[in-house]
């Protein structure tokens, strides 16, 4: 049996990171490097469903936000108007570009009557709820199977 030598150096995230990236399919991945995912609340309120983003530095008119079967999709661009040239950074954390997210609500809510406001940097949208339907008896009648004859 050979033995291998251990490196402690060696990686194995950043290994599986490096196959991920050879992977054709990864190329449209690659392209949306400047797309973040902003992160969210989601809580209820009487009879809503609140949801809530921090978009800081986002205008209200770049923002979209729609609702369909049961999932909230709020998306946008956060442009910045001045860039520094990229080598002239000492350390580069504010995201600008593309931002998408979608959100599975966690019940029926009336997708037409969705309102959403922009405050001091932060998108709330309320949901309304919709009232439950009620379960439907349905009733069932069991017959029995023929015997074949022989």
């Amino acid at each position: 049996m050979a033995l291998i030598r251990w490196n402690p150096s060696w990686d194995p995230f950043s290994e599986m990171e490096d196959m991920m990236n050879r992977l054709p399919s990864m190329s449209q991945v690659r392209g949306m490097q400047n797309a973040f995912v902003p992160a969210v609340d989601v809580y209820e309120e009487k009879n809503n469903v609140i949801v809530e983003t921090p978009l800081a530095g986002i205008e209200p008119e770049d923002v979209n936000v729609s609702v369909e079967k049961g999932v909230l999709t709020i998306a946008g661009e956060s442009k910045k108007e001045r860039e520094v040239e990229e080598k002239n950074y000492y350390r580069k954390e504010v995201r600008s570009g593309s931002f998408y997210r979608q959100v599975a609500l966690p019940v029926a809510v009336k997708e037409d009557k969705i309102d959403a406001s922009f405050d001091d940097g932060v998108l709330k949208v309320v949901c309304p709820k919709t009232m439950p339907t009620k379960a439907k008896k349905v009733s069932v009648t069991v017959k029995k199977k023929r015997k074949k004859k022989k």
